[in-house]
This record gives C-alpha cells, structure tokens and sequence, in this order.
C-alpha cells in the first residue's frame, strides 16, 4: 500500500476512535432529561433492526454501492442479556449472516438510555475471493467481536457500531415484544 493510503487510513482510524470517545464522555448530558425505559415482559424483549448503509473508512473499489442489514435480537427479561441474527449484504455483495449473543451496559443511572452493547458470535458469508477479507475466516466462518454507543428511546433504538477497523453502521431499532 502506498505510503499516502497509508497515512489516509491512519488519520480515518484517529478520527473514529476520535468521535467515538466524544459520543461516549458526552452522552449523559445530551441525555439528561430522557424517560427511564419500560420494564421488559416476563417473556423478554424482542427487537427488529435494521441499517440501511455501512461507512467504511478505507473505501475499496471492490465495495457494492449498497451495503445493508436487517436482524432480529431478543433480550432475556431483566437482563442485559441479548441473543441475535443479522442477515447482510456484506461489502461484497455476498449475502451473509450474523449469529450472536451480548451484553448491554448503561453509560449512567443518571442517564439510563445511553448504553455501551457488546455483541460477538459467529460470522457466516465471506467467500471465495473475499474470504480474507475478515480475520480467522474458514470455509465462510468466522468470529464476530462488535462494540456499539446506543440510545433508548421509549420502543426505539439507534445505535453507532464499529466494525472492526474496517467500517461503521447506524442501526435502527423497534421492540415489537416487551
């Protein structure tokens, strides 16, 4: 890679992290009037997401134009505990799935709807040629590790998630089952 490329990669990787610990140091104080969320049913919480882009730091011209994902997640009742699946159209164009489970930490009891959510599992799509395009890849499997800044509004979600050092997406949420 050209030294340029380099430096270009480096600098969009800074400014990430950059503004990603901007959203979490400011994050109880833009949310200091918000509602507490509603407690969750004893069958739990089920939520639909989806995100209609993926932004990637070091643009490819192997990139398809339009990157997407819709998915499912279900947090156990009166837990941080969620367990998920995504279906994507990875940056490739090849249709991949995510399978996952995860944990939802609160930013602030002040600020209850700003959370830090950690999901990771397992990676299904990534193949010939693209097959090392994500770390430890085998026969189309690979591990998925992905920290994500939320907010909670009433029913709705959204959430900034960083996608390894390669790209990030805004997700939007809505619990149909809480």
């Amino acid at each position: 890679m050209p030294a340029g490329c380099q430096r270009v990669r480096c600098a969009s990787h800074a400014w990430l992290s950059a503004c990603f610990a901007a959203l979490v140091a400011v994050a109880p104080a833009l949310a200091a009037d918000a509602p507490a969320p509603q407690p969750t049913s004893s069958q739990g919480t089920v939520t639909i997401l989806g995100s209609p882009k993926v932004y990637h730091f070091d643009p490819d011209p192997e990139h398809v134009d339009w990157s997407w994902l819709i998915g499912i997640e279900w947090r156990k009742p009166d837990s941080r505990w969620h367990f998920g699946f995504s279906y994507f159209n990875n940056s490739f164009g090849q249709k991949s799935q995510f399978y996952y489970t995860g944990y939802t930490w609160k930013l602030s009891e002040n600020h209850p709807n700003w959370y830090l959510k950690l999901s990771g599992g397992l990676i299904y799509g990534y193949k010939d040629p693209y097959e090392d395009k994500v770390p430890f890849n085998h026969n189309g499997y690979s591990p998925g590790l992905f920290p994500a800044l939320g907010y909670k509004m009433d029913r709705w979600n959204f959430q900034l998630v960083t996608l390894g050092t390669a790209a990030a997406m805004i997700t939007v949420g809505y619990d149909v089952i809480r």
